[in-house]
């Protein structure tokens, strides 16, 4: 483990190699799991304030799901998070042409709509984060199969977990934070050779 304040990381987040293949992968990570992508209570926040802008961005299943459950619930396993369309695809996400899975609320950012990407668990995804009562865990766990495609584009590439996610990893954790983690896996890979 990687020690930075208050947060641990998982030495796999520096070893690793992951890059999403969304051609192979489809984006079924918006689509494959238990709940709809957890949310912080602050995000809870910004749905609130954002999600008339974000509405037509949305599927009219999306909508329909989302005036029927809420922008958002509470789950007892999972905490906040979005509401799914039939326990599936989130309630915020499309099939574009290729079919491929795309968030509603990113492609608003991307028009410059909003200001927030989307929530901070999609944006880190494969790195699930948990906080304890003295630490933030940080993980490597990338969907076995679903996931398998990003790992071996991740290995040809030669792009390790951390660098894929840098803008994630600077949104949620900082600047500074992110330039130790890349000092420590700089270190890291120099040992190695």
């Amino acid at each position: 483990m990687i020690e930075i304040d208050n947060v641990l990381v998982s030495d796999d987040v520096v070893k690793a190699q992951f890059v999403c293949d969304l051609i192979k992968c489809k984006g079924g990570c918006c689509e494959d799991g238990d709940a709809g992508a957890p949310l912080t209570s602050e995000e809870t926040d910004i749905l609130n304030d954002i999600y008339e802008t974000v509405k037509p961005y949305l599927t009219p299943e999306g909508i329909a799901e989302i005036e029927k459950k809420g922008r958002y619930f509470f789950d007892k396993a999972f905490g906040w998070v979005t509401p799914t369309i039939n326990g599936k695809i989130c309630a915020y996400g499309h099939y574009d042409s290729k079919g491929i899975i795309k968030c509603g609320i990113e492609q608003a950012y991307l028009d410059g709509k909003i200001q927030w990407k989307k929530p901070i668990s999609c944006h880190l995804y494969p790195i699930k984060t948990k906080k304890t009562k003295t630490y933030e865990l940080v993980n490597y766990e990338p969907r076995e199969s679903l996931c398998k495609p990003a790992c071996v584009l991740g290995k040809k590439l030669k792009v390790p977990v951390y660098v894929f996610l840098k803008e994630a990893l600077t949104r949620k954790y900082g600047a500074d934070f992110y330039s130790l983690l890349e000092q420590i896996a700089e270190q890291y890979y120099n040992d190695k050779k």
